[in-house]
């Protein structure tokens, strides 16, 4: 299967809706091919299915299409700007947390089957902690937590990573502080979540950087485009790229075995223990 175990698979999350979720990963994504990596989006978002909206991507068919039997998952994958591929969301994902142990082996027998070597699989998860989010995050490598300035998205970032780490024992867990004047504003939010996580919690969580407020990421989510393509030499744009570059610099020093393989047998393995 070659080089699909060196597959790096990121989980992105937020306690609540509403902090651009999607709209990170989106730009994450265009920002990581900009660079000249392979990548690909699963939206994982039940019944949302927003990431196609933010690639600017229209799916005729949609990821409940691969769970019915209906289509392969080469069949519904389509390609965004910069090469991004998309795994279309629908609300037929949240039956991935109840998959029976065929099924769960069919899944990963679909992935198996794409033939480029991905570098990163992003996917992009439901806000809360459904059982089905946690199932995910827990078969993802890497966890991406979106905060914003904002009283009630603070407490659902610090109480989403608590059960990350005390209910999961999961790590690899980072913090992209989004939407803020600064980046100064975005390390000082970072350093006030991370001391009550170090004072109550425990664990590492890292600060993966900041994207600035910026009128040009709405615009470019009502025109239904990346912010890269829509207009790369915005502040949030430069902001996304750096963070594409941190992104780069993390998962390469980051030895996780098995890649794509892992996380989807990991999500098998999870399903069977559940039942």
């Amino acid at each position: 299967m070659g080089k699909l175990h060196s597959t790096q698979v990121i989980g992105i999350v937020s306690g609540k809706g509403g902090v651009g979720k999607t709209t990170v990963s989106a730009n994450l994504a265009v920002s990581l091919a900009s660079q000249g990596k392979k990548v690909m989006v699963f939206d994982a978002d039940l019944g949302l299915a927003n990431a196609q909206l933010a690639l600017g991507c229209r799916a005729k068919y949609n990821f409940s299409h691969v769970l019915s039997g209906e289509k392969t998952l080469q069949e519904i994958i389509i390609e965004g700007p910069m090469g991004v591929q998309l795994v279309p969301g629908s609300s037929g994902i949240q039956h991935m947390a109840s998959l029976s142990i065929s099924e769960a082996a069919g899944i990963i027998q679909s992935f198996e089957e794409i033939e480029d070597d991905l570098d990163y699989l992003i996917v992009d998860l439901a806000a809360g902690l459904s059982d089905s989010v946690m199932t995910f995050i827990g078969a993802c490598q890497h966890r991406f937590v979106i905060v914003k300035d904002d009283p009630s998205s603070i407490a659902d970032a610090y109480a989403s990573i608590k059960v990350m780490i005390q209910d999961y024992q999961l790590n690899n867990i980072s913090i992209i502080t989004n939407c803020m004047p600064s980046s100064a504003e975005g390390n000082r939010l970072y350093q006030g979540i991370i001391s009550v996580i170090q004072r109550f919690v425990g664990g590492e969580v890292g600060h993966l950087g900041t994207i600035r407020e910026d009128e040009m990421v709405l615009r470019s989510i009502k025109a239904s485009k990346p912010l890269l393509t829509f207009s790369p030499s915005s502040a949030a744009a430069r902001d996304f790229e750096k963070l594409a570059k941190e992104v780069a610099k993390l998962t390469a020093k980051t030895s996780i075995s098995g890649g794509l393989q892992f996380f989807l047998e990991r999500l098998a393995r999870q399903d069977i223990t559940n039942k």
